[in-house]
């Protein structure tokens, strides 16, 4: 009985390192930068800006929703997978419609990859409109 409950643990630890082994890396980001500063920007005029990402992962990188923090800021992108190597672009536009501050965002990206929940922050000062 011993030697049986031995060898079954073998087989079983063998099945186990195999399939490690020949799993494949799950769909992963690299962003150029997860933060990005506007500096001073007036108030009532949109900025954008585009976070630059590579999967680097083996599986298609699928994003299936990105939510930003307040309705001032939008995010659009693209929900076509990305294969392993390729680039993608998470455009996130801001409109200050508030009085002048300083303000910080988040932008929450689900998706399939290995850490399935990202957040991307913008940040900056909103500033009076300049009269001319």
């Amino acid at each position: 009985m011993k030697k049986i409950l031995v060898l079954f643990a073998f087989i079983l630890g063998f099945g186990v390192v195999a399939n490690a082994q020949t799993a494949a890396k799950p769909a992963e980001f690299k962003f150029e930068a997860e933060t990005h500063d506007f500096g001073k920007i007036e108030m009532g005029k949109p900025v954008s800006f585009d976070f630059k990402y590579t999967n680097v992962g083996e599986e298609p990188l699928i994003i299936t929703k990105a939510e930003a923090s307040c309705g001032c800021t939008v995010p659009k992108y693209i929900s076509t997978p990305i294969k392993k190597g390729e680039t993608g672009v998470i455009s996130v536009t801001f409109n200050a419609a508030a009085g002048p501050s300083p303000f910080s965002k988040a932008v929450t990206i689900t998706s399939n990859a290995k850490t399935p929940v990202k957040v991307l922050y913008i940040k900056g000062e909103t500033v009076a409109a300049s009269s001319k």
